[in-house]
């Protein structure tokens, strides 16, 4: 047998070049068309260049003879390949010329039309287009490595041995390992079929993506259709390679990488009130790439059913969206006994989106959350969520929008859907429209020449409303009665304000509003003597109703500059800086109760005794915008605002400065109503906002009353003063309490900062802020503590990305690390305790009573995977543990354990085993649940 070897320096540059030379064509290019005899010449050689095998290739193919018949000519290509043959080797290629054969060894790839095959050793059969590929044993690690990596379209099969042939598209396979979607499937010998179709003996199937898995489907065989599915025969469970007496005669895996339907497999258990039940078991349709739908039902023994639909739909740069609808027909107890019940309850949810992109002019949203107020009740999987047991109030609403920019008007219409869960009251707004046009300066000139004018800064805005709502029970609402139970009309408000300035320095603010109400129905009250009632008319029509108020505004800014003492202080503080804006404001309104506007009306009450008195009221107290206050107005309101800041010198560099906020704010602000007989002045309100840090600001309020309590005796009722002002007596006015929150959160690394600075040690703040994904320095109240979100990543995922080394410490060893944070909130209100038994009559004053609460939650992370989180409170009022839960999530690879209880004010638990993965989360689990009878009562 003669060997030729051809050195990779001259091989490797034509070998992958797919293009063919006008003159001398690429080695590897028709190699099926040379000859026997020609390799055999070229194989005497003891040496061979590529520039003797492309020559002796070239002149082979000019030497067949033109005059060969062109049916002979397809005869020939038909037995042969249909396609040029691309190989490249690291290492040499070698080719025996007795048989045929072509050796690559070192990162060897052939490449033919789709196909591609990539190891450490390939052997070619150039006359009958077999390949045989295999790896290298390593004897240092004792396996193989550069094993066979064949690839054909999107489908990839890696193997310790593998034989292929180009024609046919068969092969056989030893020890392959390949990937379908979420699932990974080996077996000791495959057989692939030409549609790619691979026949498995002793084949494997998990979804762990280990080299030595967790858990694998042991099949005896099995057929596999790449995208498709995986048919197999008897299977049993291994996991921790221990198998498990848990088997099936057959069964398959689909797989798809588009929608498809199929059917939804139910979920069976027992409840204590409704008996056994199959439930969330249906079918699935998939309609289209832009719109599914999945169907499916419960039904329980003792007579319970429901049915749900669900939809998903998006169409791409336009809108996405989904849509639910679930009815429950709920029976409880025997039929003919005392305690039968028998219920129906539905609930809709629609949320819809349109992509920015698709119309600026114009949008679209809807976020419809409705039920009745028993669904949740009956509805199993909310029993055992606290958020839905608690939750009181449910909102919806539809909105719709769009823009005129060419003359800057906006139209704008909205539903909108409140519901107390509690009482099953609701407040529905159908519909609340909205025009309104933004603000333009009618006298202003298009082409200015000169100064601006005063009246130039005059501006006008416009905005008009449409309301129809009613406010009833659930029952009683589509019964209710259009003119009578909604509230509808319209209103239009148009304000007119201008800014000036006095001075230089002084800032006047006019300005003019306008309202006018529509209204399509009013009300007329009389008293009926004989039935000693009241008798209430509803009048239909159009009925106007406006009224206007004047308002003017002055303000300005003073500063004041300190510099210290130099001897004192040093040079370190440059200066403090002290900012003063007053401000006062005049409003005006006149009485619209009057007579001459019509808006209040009085009718005559004689009781069964005779006695007269006069009823007022107004017609128009049923419209949805109300009616104009009584009463003039006349007020004066002052607003005085503080800021002090110090600047001082940086300590990096010298000639740097950077400013320090000492009060950030401290507002005071007072009003005097001109046009009121008594207690004209108001409570003297207070605020301060301190900036403690970067991240957190200190807000704190409070009201100081004006007029003093009185009395005639001990004992007596205390009431406020008509006249007798705090601020008369030289006093400061009555402190009438505040509230505040206040949060903090805890962390490992911000306490492994605070010993480092205690140590004198320098912070890499930096470092810390890469680490804690942005965290800023300093102590972060809005910290969320209770997610995971390494668990949230690998949540619905087997497959996770290579851990690297672990971190170790100056010494070698491994760092520890076991991440913890931990945050309290704590609320108090201060607040007068108005009771008269404890009523001070020396100081004249109510004394104060504290409000309090506090919350408190947290998680560990004992190490990667393991995550335990809680949240609690104490109520000190009530003197009672608020809503407390735990609960314990561990990672598993491939699968999820959770495990959650819920100690008070309700008492469940709830455990959770399942696969991470799609394919299997039906199949694969075990929930462990409370009974919700036993624990949860409903009031």
């Amino acid at each position: 047998m003669m060997m030729a070897e051809v050195p990779m320096k001259l091989i490797s540059g034509v070998t992958k070049n797919s293009e063919v030379n006008d003159s001398i064509p690429a080695a590897g290019i028709a190699i099926d068309s040379i000859s026997s005899d020609t390799i055999k010449a070229l194989a005497s050689q003891d040496t061979l260049s590529m520039d003797s095998i492309q020559l002796a290739i070239f002149r082979h193919n000019k030497a067949v003879d033109d005059s060969l018949a062109q049916d002979s000519i397809n005869k020939k290509r038909k037995n042969g390949i249909d396609a040029p043959v691309e190989y490249s080797a690291e290492d040499s290629i070698t080719y025996e010329a007795a048989s045929g054969l072509a050796h690559l060894f070192g990162d060897s790839k052939v490449k033919y039309q789709n196909m591609d095959l990539a190891s450490d050793k390939i052997y070619m059969s150039l006359d009958s287009s077999l390949v045989h590929a295999t790896g290298t044993m390593d004897t240092t690690k004792n396996e193989l490595v550069g094993t066979p990596v064949f690839k054909m379209g999107s489908d990839e099969y890696q193997s310790d041995t593998m034989a292929f042939n180009f024609k046919t598209k068969k092969g056989l396979i030893s020890s392959v390992y390949t990937q379908q979607q979420e699932g990974f499937l080996t077996s000791e010998l495959s057989k692939r079929g030409e549609n790619g179709e691979m026949f498995l003996q002793h084949g494997r199937y998990t979804t762990c993506d280990d080299p030595h898995p967790d858990f694998y489907l042991a099949m005896s065989r099995a057929k596999v259709r790449p995208g498709k599915d995986v048919v197999f025969g008897p299977t049993y469970l291994v996991v921790a390679d221990v198998p498990l007496p848990l088997a099936i005669p057959y069964g398959f895996f689909p797989f798809t990488k588009s929608y498809s339907s199929g059917l939804i497999m139910p979920t069976y258990g027992d409840e204590t009130e409704r008996g056994f039940y199959l439930r969330d078991g249906g079918y699935y349709f998939a309609i289209n790439d832009k719109m599914d739908l999945k169907l499916i039902g419960e039904i329980y023994t003792k007579g319970s059913w429901g049915l749900s639909a669900a939809s998903n739909y998006r169409k791409r740069y336009k809108y996405s969206g989904s849509f639910m609808a679930s009815y429950q027909n709920t029976i409880n107890g025997e039929k003919n006994m005392d305690d039968y019940t028998k219920q129906t309850s539905f609930k809709i949810q629609w949320s819809h989106r349109q992509d920015a992109k698709a119309n600026p002019y114009s949008q679209l949203s809807a976020s419809v959350n409705f039920a009745t107020s028993s669904y949740e009740k009956n509805n199993l999987s909310s029993m055992y969520n606290p958020q839905s047991l608690t939750q009181s109030t449910r909102t919806s609403s539809v909105s719709w929008s769009t823009t005129f920019s060419s003359i800057g008007m906006t139209l704008s219409t909205t539903a909108n859907l409140n519901q107390n869960m509690r009482d099953s009251s609701i407040t529905l707004t159908l519909p609340d429209l909205n025009i309104s046009i933004s603000r333009f300066y009618p006298f202003k000139r298009k082409k200015r020449v000169g100064a601006e004018k005063w009246y130039e800064k005059i501006s006008m805005q416009y905005t008009g409303h449409l309301s129809n709502s009613i406010s009833t029970k659930e029952d009683k609402l589509l019964h209710s009665s259009l003119s009578k139970d909604w509230k509808n009309g319209m209103q239009h408000q148009i304000p007119i304000s201008g800014n000036f300035t006095l001075f230089g320095y002084l800032n006047l603010n006019p300005s003019f509003n306008f309202t006018d109400r529509t209204y399509f129905n009013k009300t007329h009250k009389s008293w009926d003597a004989v039935n000693q009632k009241e008798v209430v008319d509803t009048l239909s029509g159009f009925y106007n109703v406006y009224n206007w108020n004047f308002s003017l505004g002055a303000s300005t800014k003073l500063y004041g500059m300190y510099v210290p003492n130099r001897k004192l202080f040093g040079d370190k503080i440059v200066a403090i800086r002290h900012v003063l804006t007053p401000s006062v404001s005049f409003s005006y309104a006149p009485d619209f109760s009057a007579s001459r506007y019509g808006y209040y009306e009085q009718y005559q009450k004689t009781d069964a005794e005779g006695n007269v008195t006069m009823v007022e009221y107004s017609p128009y107290q049923i419209g949805a915008y109300g009616v104009p206050g009584k009463g003039k107005t006349g007020s004066i309101s002052m607003d005085l605002s503080n800021n002090l800041e110090m600047k001082v010198r940086s300590d990096d560099d010298s000639t740097g400065f950077k400013k320090i906020s000492l009060i950030d704010e401290f507002r005071m602000s007072m009003s005097y109503n001109m046009a009121a007989d008594i207690r004209p002045w108001s409570d003297l309100s207070t605020s301060l906002r301190l900036k403690l840090s970067k991240s957190y600001t200190l807000n704190l309020s409070a009201v100081f009353a004006s007029y003093v309590y009185e009395a005639d005796s001990v004992g007596a009722t205390p009431r406020v003063s008509e006249h007798q002002t705090y601020w008369g007596m030289g006093k400061l006015g009555r402190f009438q309490g505040i509230s505040q929150n206040l949060s903090y959160t805890l962390s490992n690394e911000k306490v492994a900062r605070f010993f480092k600075r205690l140590r004198g040690e320098k912070v890499d703040k930096k470092k810390d802020n890469k680490s804690n994904n942005g965290d800023d320095d300093e102590w972060d109240p809005d910290v969320e503590t209770n997610v995971d979100k390494d668990m949230e990543k690998a949540k619905h995922s087997a497959k996770r990305k290579s851990s690297s080394k672990a971190e170790t410490d100056e010494d070698g060893y491994m760092a520890f690390q076991m991440p913890w944070s931990l945050s309290f909130g704590y609320g108090i209100t201060m607040r007068e305790d108005q009771t008269l038994s404890k009523f001070n009559y020396n100081t004249m004053r109510y004394p104060y009573k504290f409000t309090q609460n506090l919350n408190v939650s947290g998680n560990l992370r004992i190490s990667d995977g393991w995550n335990i989180s809680f949240s609690s409170g104490y109520d000190f009022d009530n003197k009672k543990i608020s809503m407390t839960t735990a609960s314990l999530n561990r990672d598993l690879h491939c699968f999820n354990m959770s495990c959650s209880v819920v100690l008070a004010p309700y008492t469940s638990y709830n455990f959770s085993f399942r696969c991470n993965a799609s394919t299997l989360t039906d199949a694969l689990k075990y929930d462990k649940r409370s009974s919700y009878s036993n624990a949860v009562q409903w009031y």
